[in-house]
């Protein structure tokens, strides 16, 4: 009993941070009008958090390994709530910038540690594999259902209530896990290698900057400056990561053609969802002129679909194996991008439905498929790589498609003002000028389901070439 409460307790962050990477897609709108950020402001509100996130994953694992899981836990969690109270009362999109990124540092510290304690809880083999699903499924259903809650939050309140919604659970959390929960340490060979872990982020960072603030403002000397900094110091992190005797992220991993594989299937199918999902928001909103409730209710039956397949993924695996698992993701995914192209409601509906199935399907085989691919005692090593696929493609998803987005309608748009929120909000706006805008951000949106569906085709193909029967 005391495992199950303790499963049940560690549950309850693990939901927040996979809502907090996609509650703001129907909430934009609103903190659009209310804090009017600038094109790629915008985009670091919705992905700072995802690349705190998923930069600093695997070292704040090693940092459990070395000072405690419970112990990092209780003060990640505690830092997770402090910043999201930070995030409900931003003055401005400078400091709700801020905020978000402060809660992906603490929701990086969460994700490894709450995955150790529940293996510690767990000591039966089958109690352990169950609970584990049970973990991942969460997770899964975090991301689903963040929009929905979002836009069932701001029917009701003003913006900052999606984000205060973490401070019950966080109490809750810090009250009980002392008593249902037991520290763990594990003693691993080697340190957290500071720079690699500084290295990375920074590139990250300054790389997704000149993303976005290229395809906002066009080509300037700053951006392109600090954008090839971060490749270059990118790419020293992956020669430093091959020099060291214990690696923040051991690449030699990705010799294995499964595991590639498996490891760009975390990444891209949460990338498309991401970036769509964001995306879908505005033009129900914006373009349609929906309520923040409808646009809700309307993502209902695709988080449905989703979380369903990830709960009988694990039996529908079984009988036809990971292989046509993985293939089956990609295609359904595709198809489904693809039909946000005609335009409309029930267009859309259907979008996120068979979508849906895809995203499911890779969240439930990813993890499983990484782990299997390589020895058991790189096992652990393979599930944090896996686990940081997935946050830097929820990132790397608005960065790379939502800044492809941003320029078409700069390229396509009224050019008035460099987003669609920013053009609506201009006084004295000629209906012609505001048809133009719209037009723009749906043809921007139907770019970037296009290349996304594309991709995935061939990621489809690709694993139907490269992976064993």
């Amino acid at each position: 009993m005391r495992s199950w409460l303790g499963l049940l307790a560690v549950l309850g962050p693990v939901l927040l941070v996979s809502m907090d990477g996609s509650i703001l897609f129907l909430a934009m709108p609103r903190i659009s009008r209310e804090l009017t950020p600038t094109a790629d402001q915008a985009l670091w509100i919705l992905d700072g958090y995802g690349f705190a996130v998923g930069s600093l994953l695997i070292a704040f694992g090693n940092l459990g390994d070395r000072y405690g899981r419970l112990k990092l836990l209780m003060i990640g969690t505690a830092a997770f709530g402090a910043a999201s109270a930070a995030a409900a009362f931003a003055p401005d999109a400078g400091l709700l910038i801020a905020a978000r990124l402060l809660m992906g540092v603490a929701g990086a510290t969460l994700l490894p540690s709450a995955l150790a304690v529940l293996s510690e809880l767990f000591t039966d083999p089958g109690h352990r594999a169950r609970a584990i699903g049970i973990f991942a499924a969460t997770f899964a259903a975090g991301f689903a259902v963040g929009p929905i809650a979002g836009g069932l939050l701001l029917e009701r309140f003003w913006w900052g209530s999606v984000f205060l919604i973490n401070l019950p659970v966080v109490v809750l959390f810090l009250l009980a896990a002392p008593v249902v929960l037991r520290e763990v340490r594990a003693r691993r060979p080697g340190g957290v290698d500071a720079l690699s872990v500084v290295t990375s982020a920074a590139g990250l960072l300054l790389a997704g900057y000149a993303v976005k603030h290229t395809a906002a403002e066009g080509l300037a000397a700053g951006p392109v400056a600090l954008g090839v900094a971060g490749v270059v110091l990118l790419g020293w992190f992956v020669r430093r990561q091959r020099l060291l005797a214990h690696p923040l992220i051991d690449f030699a991993l990705f010799r294995d053609r499964v595991f590639t594989v498996a490891i760009i299937t975390g990444l891209l199918p949460l990338a498309a969802w991401s970036a769509t999902a964001y995306l879908a928001g505005g033009y129900l909103q914006s373009v349609l002129g929906l309520a923040v409730l409808d646009a809700a209710l309307l993502a209902l039956p695709g988080a449905a679909v989703l979380i369903l397949t990830c709960v009988v993924t694990p039996h529908v695996v079984e009988r036809i194996g990971r292989r046509t698992a993985l293939i089956l993701c990609h295609f359904a995914i595709a198809a489904g991008l693809l039909l946000l192209l005609p335009g409309g409601v029930g267009w859309y509906v259907a979008s996120t439905v068979v979508a849906g199935l895809g995203y499911g399907l890779s969240f439930s085989v990813v993890a499983d498929t990484a782990v299997g691919a390589v020895p058991v005692e790189r096992a652990g090593a393979a599930g944090a790589i896996a686990e940081t696929g997935n946050e830097l493609g929820n990132a790397l998803g608005i960065a790379v498609f939502g800044s492809l987005a941003v320029l078409v309608f700069r390229l396509q748009g009224p050019d008035l003002a460099p987003t669609l929120a920013e053009t609506l909000r201009l006084p004295g706006l000629a209906a012609a000028a505001a048809e133009e805008a719209k037009a723009a951000f749906v043809t921007g949106l139907r770019v970037v389901a296009a290349v996304a569906a594309g991709l995935h085709a061939a990621l489809g193909v690709l694993t139907l070439r490269w992976l064993p029967r």
